[in-house]
């Protein structure tokens, strides 16, 4: 009696290869992996991105010198002044982008001074010469600018001796005074004179 096994079983190729390495092997054998055609584009790609990159900065220089010179002459400024800076040994291609330098010119107006001998009102505190730092004439005060007094002096010069002394006067009320050209006028604690005449 033989035995059969059934179709539905498939049958081991006797020259096929196991899980194990047993037999010889089937199909084709496989080229070795080749890694030159990917080295070579990776390396190509990459420099053409430096090459990218450099022109893309050196375009940025320009342009941005070319925005300079258009805000320039758009905007209207006083003074400007370009300076560029080369290489003396004139090597490279390159030029460097120039240093723009602005220069703003302002015009200071002086103060309008009173000329000499117009002042026609002046402060309680201090030493005035008739003729040059006020007017001639005569001046009236409040008063006292404080609790001591208000004092008053006319004098033939600066010295600040008791014989240069033409007119004093100590007030605690109003008072007036009358000035001629050439003379000091020494005033102390006083609120402000006005001429009066």
């Amino acid at each position: 009696m033989s035995f059969q096994q059934p179709s539905s079983f498939p049958q081991p190729d006797p020259g096929a290869q196991g899980p194990f390495g047993l037999g010889a092997p089937t199909g084709p054998a496989r080229p070795p992996k080749q890694r030159g055609p990917w080295l070579k584009y990776g390396a190509v790609a990459l420099v053409s991105l430096f090459i990218g990159v450099g022109i893309g900065s050196s375009g940025e220089g320009s342009a941005a010198s070319e925005n300079t010179a258009a805000d320039t002459k758009s905007a209207p400024r006083p003074t400007a002044t370009v300076t560029e800076t080369v290489k003396a040994d004139g090597g490279g291609d390159a030029k460097p982008a120039p240093i723009v330098t602005e220069t703003e010119t302002v015009t200071a107006k002086p103060k309008k001074t009173k000329e000499p001998g117009s002042a026609t009102s002046f402060s309680g505190e201090g030493e005035y010469v008739v003729g040059e730092d006020i007017k001639a004439g005569t001046y009236k005060t409040a008063g006292a600018d404080g609790d001591f007094g208000c004092y008053w002096e006319r004098a033939k010069d600066a010295s600040g001796e008791f014989g240069s002394i033409i007119a004093n006067n100590n007030l605690n009320g109003p008072g007036r005074v009358t000035l001629n050209t050439g003379e000091y006028f020494k005033t102390n604690r006083c609120q402000e004179w006005k001429r009066v005449g």
